[in-house]
C-alpha cells in the first residue's frame, strides 16, 4: 500500500508541476479578424491603442503570455495617457491592461495547447486527481481501524510549518495572485476547461470557471480523505457530504446553466454580506433588467440574509452555513483539515479577531447603506465620497486580498479558517445571533475530562475548549461554527453539539484556584 502511495504521489507532483508551468508556455498569435471583433465587443473608440495593437501585436507569433502581456498594457498605458491629455475621455479604456491582455490572450491561442485541451487536462488534472487518490485512498487500510489519529501531526513537515507547508503556502499565494491580479497568466488554464465549460454555460472558459471547476475538484479529492480519516464519526461523514453538494450543485453547476438559458448568473446560497457586491448598482440594474427571474432573485437574497439565515442560526446555531453550506467553510474543512492545529488560541488573537471580523462588517454595512443611497438617489458620489471608490476598495483589501490570498494561501502556517475566524462579516452576523439568540450549544461533561488537549489542539477557531470542559461548562462562542471536530477528536466523549432550550445555555462556571484565601468559605457557599 505505501508502494501504491508513493507511486500516487509522483503522479500527483508531474500533474501539478505541469499545471504550474502551463501559464508560462503557449503560443499566441492575434488575427485581424480577432481584433476587430474585440474592438466591436468592448466599442474601443481610442484610435492609438488600435493602432498600437495593429503595429505591435497582430500577426505576430508570440511564445507565453510573458511576450504578449507587456506590450498590450504598454499599448492601454500609451493610449489612456495620450486621451486624458488631450480631454477626450469618451476615448478612454477603462478595461484594466490584465483584463485587456487576457481577453486578446484568449482570442489568440494557438499551438498544442490551445489544440489539444483533452491531453492537457489530463497531463494536469487528470494526473492531479489520479495521484491524490492514490495517496489518500491506501489509508482507509493502512490506518487500520476506525478512530480519529493524528499520530506524527507535529512531526511532519507538511503538518507543521515544515519546507513542504512553505511550499504549499507559496503554491497557494501565488495561485490567488494570479487570479486575482494578473488573470492574462489563467488563459492557457481556460483553454484546458473550455470543453467543460462550454457544455454547461455555452461559453468558453474565463479564469473564474478555471477556479470554479478547481475549487469542486479540490473539495471532491480532499473530502476522500476526510471520509476515510472520520469514518468512525456520523456527524462529519454527513457534514462533508453536505458541504461538497452545496458547492458542486448551487455554487458551480447551477449558476452555469442558469447563463446557458439566458438567465443571471448566481449562487443561490450566497448570503449578504460574504456575498459583498449584491447590492452594488450593476448587479441590482442587472436584476431589474432580467425580468421575473431578476426579481426573485433580488427577493430571494433579500429574505436569505434578513430572515433565513438568523432562524436557521436560532435553532441549528451559525453550523448550518459554515459548516455545512458555505464553500469557504467546506474548502477550510476538506483541503484545510490537515492545517487546523495551526489556529492561535492565544489572548491577543481572539482580541484581535473581535476587532477584525467586527470592522469588516461594519465596513460592509456602511459600504452597502452609500451604495443603496446613490443607487435610489441616481447619484455616484455620497458626503463628497465616490461610492465607487469604497466599492473598490472593499473588492481589493477584503474580497480578493483577505478573503483570497490570505484566506486560503495561509491554511499552512496560521490555520484552515483565518478568513472565516478574522474577516468573514457574514460569520460575524451569524455569531452575533449564535452569541445571543440561539438553541445551539457544546455541552461538556466535566467529570470525564482527562485534560488530554486535544479539543483546544484542534479547534480551527481557535476557541480553548478544554477550559470549558474542565469545568464541565456550555460552549457557547460567536466565533464556533459547530464543525464537531473537538467532539470527534475527544477520546472520552466530553463533548456534544446539541440543540436546547435558551434557559440554562449559558451557565458559567467559577473556578475554585488553590491559592484562594477565601477558598473555604466559597465551597460552604457550594
Amino acid at each position: 500500500m505505501k508502494i501504491i502511495q508513493k507511486i500516487g504521489l509522483i503522479i500527483f507532483l508531474i500533474g501539478l508541476a505541469v499545471f504550474t508551468a502551463v501559464p508560462l508556455l503557449g503560443t499566441f498569435k492575434l488575427d485581424q479578424n480577432s481584433f476587430d471583433s474585440i474592438v466591436a465587443d468592448k466599442n474601443i473608440k481610442s484610435e492609438v491603442f488600435i493602432a498600437d495593437i495593429n503595429q505591435n501585436v497582430v500577426g505576430k507569433e508570440f511564445s507565453g503570455m510573458q511576450g504578449l502581456s507587456p506590450l498590450v498594457a504598454n499599448a492601454l498605458d500609451n493610449a489612456n495617457e495620450t486621451h486624458v491629455k488631450n480631454k477626450e475621455y469618451d476615448k478612454k479604456i477603462y478595461t484594466s491592461s490584465s483584463d485587456m491582455a487576457t481577453l486578446i490572450g484568449k482570442k489568440s491561442g494557438t499551438g498544442f495547447i490551445a489544440n489539444n485541451k483533452g491531453i492537457m487536462w489530463f497531463l494536469t488534472f487528470g494526473l492531479a486527481i489520479i495521484g491524490a487518490l492514490m495517496y489518500i485512498l491506501p489509508n482507509a487500510i493502512l490506518l487500520g481501524k476506525k478512530g480519529i489519529k493524528n499520530d506524527g501531526v507535529y512531526h511532519e513537515s507538511a503538518t507543521n510549518k515544515g519546507w513542504i507547508a512553505w511550499m504549499v503556502f507559496i503554491f497557494l499565494v501565488s495561485f490567488y495572485l494570479v487570479l486575482y491580479f494578473a488573470s492574462e497568466y489563467a488563459v492557457n488554464w481556460t483553454f484546458i476547461v473550455d470543453p467543460i465549460s462550454e457544455s454547461l454555460s455555452g461559453n468558453p472558459a474565463g479564469h473564474w470557471f478555471v477556479y470554479g471547476f478547481m475549487y469542486c475538484v479540490v473539495m471532491t479529492v480532499m473530502a476522500a480523505r476526510m471520509y476515510i480519516k472520520y469514518r468512525h464519526n456520523v456527524y462529519q461523514m454527513v457534514r462533508t457530504t453536505s458541504v461538497l453538494f452545496f458547492q458542486i450543485v448551487f455554487a458551480f453547476l447551477i449558476p452555469e446553466i442558469m447563463v446557458r438559458l439566458q438567465m443571471p448568473y448566481y449562487d443561490f446560497k450566497n448570503a449578504f454580506p460574504l456575498d459583498y457586491d449584491f447590492f452594488f448598482q450593476w448587479n441590482l440594474k442587472s436584476l431589474l433588467n432580467s425580468g421575473g427571474i431578476g426579481l426573485f432573485i433580488l427577493v430571494w437574497g433579500i429574505v436569505l440574509t434578513l430572515v433565513f439565515v438568523p432562524v436557521m442560526v436560532y435553532f441549528f446555531g451559525k453550523r448550518w452555513y459554515c459548516s455545512w453550506v458555505c464553500g469557504c467553510g467546506g474548502l477550510a474543512e476538506t483541503l484545510g483539515d490537515p492545517y487546523r492545529q495551526h489556529s492561535s488560541k492565544s489572548l491577543f488573537s481572539w482580541k484581535v479577531e473581535r476587532w477584525l471580523i467586527h470592522g469588516v462588517l461594519l465596513f460592509a454595512l456602511v459600504m452597502t447603506a452609500l451604495t443603496l443611497y446613490s443607487f435610489f438617489a441616481e447619484t455616484g458620489t455620497v458626503l463628497g465620497i465616490k461610492t465607487s471608490s469604497i466599492q473598490n476598495l472593499y473588492s481589493l483589501l477584503i474580497g480578493s486580498i483577505f478573503a483570497g490570498v490570505i484566506g486560503t494561501g495561509f491554511y499552512p502556517i496560521f490555520g484552515n479558517r483565518v478568513w472565516c475566524r478574522f474577516g468573514c462579516p457574514l460569520a460575524a452576523y451569524l455569531g452575533f445571533v449564535q452569541r445571543f439568540k440561539s438553541r445551539f450549544r457544546i455541552t461538556t461533561n466535566g467529570g470525564q475530562c482527562i485534560s488530554c488537549g486535544n479539543c483546544s489542539t484542534y479547534c480551527e477557531q481557535g476557541i480553548d475548549v478544554r477550559a470549558y470542559a474542565q469545568k464541565g461548562e456550555n460552549i457557547v462562542r460567536s466565533s464556533c461554527v459547530g464543525c464537531g471536530v473537538c467532539s470527534a477528536v475527544c477520546p472520552r466523549g466530553v463533548l456534544k453539539l446539541e440543540n436546547g432550550p435558551e434557559e440554562g445555555r449559558i451557565n458559567s462556571t467559577e473556578v475554585l484556584l488553590g491559592n484562594d484565601v477565601d477558598l473555604m468559605e466559597l465551597v460552604n457557599k457550594k
